[in-house]
């Protein structure tokens, strides 16, 4: 799957301290751990590829990307790796609905999505893997379950032959909510509106998750071995992924806070049952609503970045707008937000010129201390807002510059302001 093309971000001689980010997990602050000395390994749960890119979408690739840039400042190699579930049932039901292929609707998004990271600037992963595209690895990730003896079959009446569904057994080890550390009320509260099936007969625990479907009529499948023909469930695309390109366990997995469950508890099951885990760190993205109510496709109350650019919005404006807002917060998308973050662009452009090492260290303080944006924003505010008799200014400064803010607004916010200051 092609990505996008990457920004050139500007580079500050490296700080070497590592950021500390909040961990779902323990529900804590901690500083970020390597099992690597000097390499960092994120992985970013990817879209389902329609109603592509909603600001909910936008905020959960902005953050990834801030994770990423602050371990870059802190001096370390960062490989990421991000899926796309080009197969899955809310795709395939919204095909459909709408008469298109699936695979021409997946393709489609999947450009759209890629032209508006694009746009707001966010580097692209490493690996970048569909799940169509990753097929004959996924089966080979569901055999190696198979073969520690961590999975069964459920009759399945609706697939022809003597098709059946296979299932990841969660009772052996005890690794159900181990990442989002809920009762199984709360649980079961979320589970089947996000994609579980609590009642299916058949199963031997209500939370066992999908590992592989067997072919339907009218359905997408692959030959699946000795599986059957078939096409695989939700969460053991992103172990494989994540495995194949990265290693488990790896040392960031990020997504919407929606996803701690079931799809982080559930697949850090799936490496559990394979001997190892999935991360060492979780912090996870707040939820964006609009109207009242969370971004959802399901309700359709949505704000496309692709809808605001053709309107006029700045890119940079609407990274602007997502910074206001400190990663791990829910808020609300309002017209007002992007006229902030616009009115902020003009102010920080207008004092592109002005040096201040001072204010470099604060931002990069700022952002290493769980991402806390809405404090680096008052930073530079307060730089944006001082006389130049207030800021250190050196026009003949050269070397590595670091003093240079609006350098370093680049490479620590991904926020251009196209003044040539790299």
């Amino acid at each position: 799957m092609r990505s996008w093309n990457p920004p050139r971000p500007a580079a500050l001689a490296p700080s070497g301290v590592l950021p500390s980010l909040h961990d779902s997990r323990t529900g804590r602050i901690r500083p970020v751990t390597l099992a690597q000395p000097g390499r960092a390994r994120i992985y970013v749960c990817g879209i389902t590829p329609y109603d592509s890119t909603h600001l909910g979408h936008a905020a959960t690739y902005h953050a990834a990307d801030l994770m990423r840039r602050i371990l870059l400042d802190a001096g370390v190699e960062v490989e990421v790796a991000q899926n796309i579930t080009d197969v899955d049932d809310p795709l395939l039901e919204r095909a459909e609905r709408d008469g298109v292929g699936w695979q021409d609707l997946a393709a489609d998004q999947a450009a759209l999505f890629a032209s508006d990271m694009e746009a707001l600037r966010v580097i692209p992963p490493q690996t970048y893997r569909s799940v169509s595209e990753a097929m004959d690895g996924i089966i080979d990730f569901i055999e190696r379950l198979r073969a520690a003896g961590r999975t069964y079959q459920v009759p399945t009446p609706d697939a022809p032959g003597d098709g059946q569904d296979w299932y990841l057994d969660l009772s052996q080890d005890g690794a159900l909510g181990a990442v989002c550390g809920w009762t199984e009320d709360e649980m079961m509260d979320v589970f089947a509106e996000r994609g579980g099936d609590p009642e299916r007969p058949g199963k031997r625990g209500r939370f066992d998750p999908l590992l592989w479907r067997a072919a339907r009529e009218g359905e997408p499948s692959w030959p699946g071995g000795s599986l059957g023909p078939g096409r695989p469930g939700w969460h053991v695309e992103c172990l494989h992924v994540a495995e194949d390109a990265l290693g488990l366990p790896v040392d960031i997995q990020t997504g919407g806070r929606d996803l701690v469950f079931p799809h982080h508890d559930l697949g850090n099951a799936h490496a559990v049952a394979l001997g190892t885990a999935q991360a060492s760190h979780y912090p996870h993205v707040g939820l964006v609503a609009y109207e009242g109510t969370k971004m959802s496709k399901s309700l359709g109350n949505l704000v496309f970045v692709s809808r605001l650019l053709q309107g006029g919005a700045e890119p940079a404006a609407i990274r602007l707008a997502l910074l206001a807002h400190h990663y791990r917060s829910d808020w609300e998308w309002t017209d007002a937000e992007l006229e902030r973050g616009t009115e902020r662009l003009a102010a920080y452009r207008a004092a592109a010129g002005r040096r201040d090492a001072a204010v470099v260290e604060q931002l990069r303080s700022a952002l290493r201390d769980d991402l806390d944006t809405p404090r680096a924003l008052e930073i530079l505010d307060g730089w944006a807002a001082a006389s130049d008799a207030d800021a250190s200014v050196d026009p003949a400064h050269d070397g590595d510059r670091p003093d240079d803010v609006a350098l370093a607004l680049d490479a620590l916010l991904g926020i251009d302001l196209g003044v040539g200051s790299r």
